[in-house]
């Protein structure tokens, strides 16, 4: 019985749990013309031994967008992790320039560290946590 308890509690722990700290709604940088996107973080869909992050909420400068046409999109794809706080071999798309990238992510706090590379460069966002 023992085993099996011991398990279980394993089973919970394993990867799914690992978007952990990240779960949750995060909003990003502000864009030039003054907006931004909040962003779901939690377990893939299609694998949720993976961390993926969709478009939920966008913002212009006047306030709620809700005609922005990439709500529902995935912008984090396929991010793994092994401690829950850092995260990589996934993408992230830019829906500005259309244009995907390799990831990495790092949890600090409530912030969140987004980059996304070419090659060896990586240039990132500090997501914050969103008030609920």
């Amino acid at each position: 019985m023992l085993r099996l308890t011991l398990l279980a509690i394993l089973a919970m722990a394993s990867s799914p749990a690992l978007a952990g700290g990240a779960t949750g709604v995060w909003k990003t940088e502000t864009n030039d013309a003054g907006g931004y996107l909040e962003v779901t973080i939690g377990p893939c869909k299609t694998d949720a031994t993976k961390t993926c992050g969709i478009i939920t909420r966008a913002y212009s400068k006047n306030g709620v967008d809700p005609g922005y046409q990439n709500l529902g999109k995935l912008i984090v794809k396929d991010m793994e992790s092994k401690d829950g706080i850092k995260f990589s071999g996934g993408t992230i798309w830019d829906p500005e320039k259309d244009k995907t990238y390799k990831s990495k992510m790092e949890l600090k706090g409530d912030d969140l560290d987004v980059d996304g590379c070419i090659s060896i460069v990586c240039i990132g966002q500090d997501w914050k946590r969103a008030k609920q």
